[in-house]
């Protein structure tokens, strides 16, 4: 008894030294400039409905992503359940908040796929063309509000933070490298060796050659993926749509925050405050540290205290707490789940995945 215990406390030490590190940093936080008296003072005056109402809207995305994932599932194997697709979905959250740059989350989904019997080749496809088109959009819907709000912030944050330019730049820079492969694979090599050769002698990038092969494998993920799932309008369109609801409804949670607090409503737009979360996500992604503990803090706190003002503390509080550790709660508790209910061999024999292509 004592070795299964001491195991499962060495199995999942990593989650809990990593959520015991957030959650340092975050009290850090609550208790520097005034946070535990500016709470103690709201709480009278929060509004439990716009508190509730960001809570669901959490628990939506959640629902989304695994609705996403299960489109890209259902193209390849008609015989996938949204059980499965929201297990792997919520696992991919879950590993993605407890791991540095969020790099666990789309191997555990793999795995998981596996385990439910889901071919492992068609599973890392599947990850990779939902990795991207997320990505395409989330770029494409950051450059939008950037063109539309950058004016604001600029004016009204001080310092307004380099990375966040750097993050959208080095994202959109990759994502047309994709494409450009999907067209030309030697002429996107000749760009590639160029660009890393002019970083070399600007001493930007030490190892060129390390980073050239690292790269490649990753376009040519991507490429090989794109040809497995093909180019049908029918799966891309929806997934367009569902992605582009589930980023609106996460950088609204801030809003629904801002309104909880019963501020002045007239004092802020909803479009400010996605465009204000689209500048905390590109910051927070150059973050090593696991959930970006720390950087997803400062960026909030840099980009939405000209909203809370004295409030910003419990603001940023209950943000982390709706949009991170909700996460690992019901990643945990999903993920767990679906392993338990997909992963049998009677399962398994049930599923007879069949691959569209072969059929």
């Amino acid at each position: 008894m004592l070795k299964n215990l001491g195991f499962k406390i060495k199995r999942n030490l990593f989650p809990v030294i990593t959520c015991s590190l957030a959650l340092i940093i975050l009290l850090i936080f609550l208790f520097s400039n005034n946070g535990i008296d500016n709470l103690r003072k709201l709480i009278p005056q929060i509004q439990g409905s716009w508190l509730l109402l960001a809570v669901a809207t959490a628990i939506l995305t959640m629902l989304l992503e695994g609705l996403t994932l299960h489109l890209f599932c259902r193209h390849l194997y008609t015989g996938w359940t949204f059980g499965r697709s929201f297990s792997v979905g919520m696992t991919g959250l879950l590993y993605s908040a407890i791991t540095p740059f969020s790099t666990g989350g789309q191997p555990m989904q793999i795995y998981a796929m596996r385990k439910m019997g889901m071919d492992t080749g068609k599973a890392g496809s599947i990850i990779a063309m939902k990795t991207l088109s997320y990505q395409v959009i989330m770029v494409t819907y950051a450059l939008l509000f950037m063109c539309l709000q950058l004016g604001f912030f600029i004016q009204n944050v001080t310092n307004l933070a380099f990375l966040t330019v750097v993050g959208l730049i080095t994202n959109a820079a990759f994502i047309g490298l994709v494409f450009l492969f999907t067209i030309s694979a030697k002429g996107t090599d000749k760009i590639l060796h160029f660009l890393l050769r002019w970083l070399y002698r600007l001493r930007i990038c030490r190892h060129p050659l390390r980073r050239y092969h690292s790269i490649h494998q990753q376009l040519s993920m991507f490429h090989d993926s794109s040809k497995l799932m093909g180019r049908s309008w029918k799966l891309y369109v929806p997934v367009i749509i569902l992605t582009i609801l589930q980023i609106s409804l996460t950088a609204s949670i801030p809003y629904m925050i801002y309104r909880s607090f019963n501020l002045p409503a007239e004092n802020v737009q909803l479009i400010t405050m996605l465009a204000a979360q689209q500048f905390v996500m590109m910051v927070s992604a150059f973050v090593p540290l696991p959930g970006a503990s720390g950087g997803a803090e400062g960026s909030f706190l840099m980009f939405f205290r000209t909203f809370f003002k004295n409030t910003i503390t419990p603001a940023i509080l209950l943000w982390r707490l709706i949009s991170y550790y909700l996460n690992i709660l019901l990643g945990a508790v999903f993920s767990s789940w679906g392993g338990r209910r997909y992963t049998s061999e009677e399962r398994i024999s049930a599923l007879k995945v069949k691959s569209k292509t072969e059929g």
